[in-house]
């Protein structure tokens, strides 16, 4: 099953354009990708591109890509769509195709991606795709396009989103923490009998809050967050239209 995202962005397509088009703009707020360079092409060939991913500090996974065609109607609507594999074979992805799709509206423009894959290692690696790095990829998409809407619509650059996202993550653990940690002791020592008993009584009441604050809060307003995306066409009628789009674009 193919992956599918979509957000609503308050911004002129153009620059949304740009920001998505543009390699050095692309790799600034799309998480999946550490570089993105466009490769030398002759007159009247497709555009080719490099990508790279930085797994770990000693260990970087690439891979080529093609653009596979471009479509503007006349209604404004634009998409653009992709082919791309990798060699390199600790690289999950052998292969895969995907696109873009751009539909301004009188409030913005709705910006969504379809993109499939196919994973190598055989039935070990279909299964690590199914339980895990699908399902992260998903994420991960979702997460760069609400880091993307936040460039666009107030300002905030795609560095600053992902210190703002690091800082309000350590703030709900340690929060989290202190509950349970606070949970795990029970009342301070030392205390009279009666105020030990309440204090035992009070304290899972109100941790139950805390607990709550740290795990389920919305992010804050300059918070990336994968949640604010549709991971699904917001109508069955839009899902023969994603499948007709890689078949054209294939």
């Amino acid at each position: 099953m193919g992956l599918y995202i979509e957000t609503h962005i308050r911004a002129d397509l153009d620059d949304l354009w740009a920001r998505t088009q543009d390699p050095a703009r692309h790799q600034r707020w799309d998480l999946r990708f550490t570089e993105i360079d466009h490769l030398p092409r002759a007159e009247g060939e497709p555009q080719r591109f490099r990508y790279a991913t930085r797994v770990l500090p000693f260990l970087t996974v690439s891979g080529t890509g093609v653009a596979a065609g471009e479509k503007e109607r006349a209604d404004g609507t634009r998409t653009s769509a992709l082919r791309f594999s990798s060699p390199h074979p600790l690289s999950l992805i052998a292969e895969g195709s995907g696109y873009w799709r751009y539909v301004p509206d009188a409030r913005g423009v709705r910006f969504l991606t379809g993109y499939d894959y196919r994973p190598r290692w055989g039935r070990p690696g279909a299964l690590a795709d199914r339980l895990l790095f699908r399902p992260l990829m998903g994420w991960a998409t979702a997460w760069s396009f609400d880091r993307l809407r936040l460039w666009l619509e107030r300002g905030i650059t795609p560095e600053r989103a992902r210190r703002n996202w690091l800082a309000e993550l350590t703030v709900r653990a340690l929060v989290l923490a202190l509950c349970l940690t606070v949970l795990g002791h029970g009342s301070p020592p030392g205390l009279p009998g009666p105020f030990a008993d309440a204090t035992a009584y009070l304290c899972p009441l109100l941790l139950v809050p805390g607990v709550f604050l740290a795990l389920f809060k919305a992010p804050l307003a300059g918070t990336p967050a994968a949640r604010r995306c549709l991971r699904a066409p917001a109508t069955r009628t839009r899902a023969p239209r994603l499948l007709k789009a890689l078949e054209e674009h294939g």
